[in-house]
């Protein structure tokens, strides 16, 4: 069975995006999760119908499903899906800027 989740008013939903631990040697370091640092970067999965996107000259100024965004380090409200995947609902305030490769 598959839940959707649909965020509401100005909030937004992303799925963090972990960031590989690797030494200066190019090896992997294992860290335990209590000494991760929480990931500032995800991917917006959903956004709630009172985020706008574009602005009067149809110019993107928010964000949408699909980009990878920077958010606050302790935003929002993370919780586990039945799937056991960590998703993130923030507030459209939350997010500090928008990925974008050249």
């Amino acid at each position: 069975m598959s839940v959707k989740i649909r965020p509401l008013g100005d909030r937004i939903l992303v799925e963090p995006i972990e960031e590989e631990e690797v030494t200066i040697a190019g090896g992997k370091l294992v860290l335990p999760d209590t000494a991760k640092e929480k990931p500032q970067q995800g991917k917006v999965l959903a956004i709630g119908p009172d985020i706008i996107t574009e602005d009067e000259d149809g110019n993107i100024v928010g964000p949408k499903v699909g980009d990878i965004v920077i958010y606050a380090k302790y935003a929002g409200t993370t919780f586990k899906t039945a799937e056991g995947k960590e998703w993130l609902i923030l507030r459209e305030d939350d997010i500090l800027g928008i990925v974008e490769n050249d």
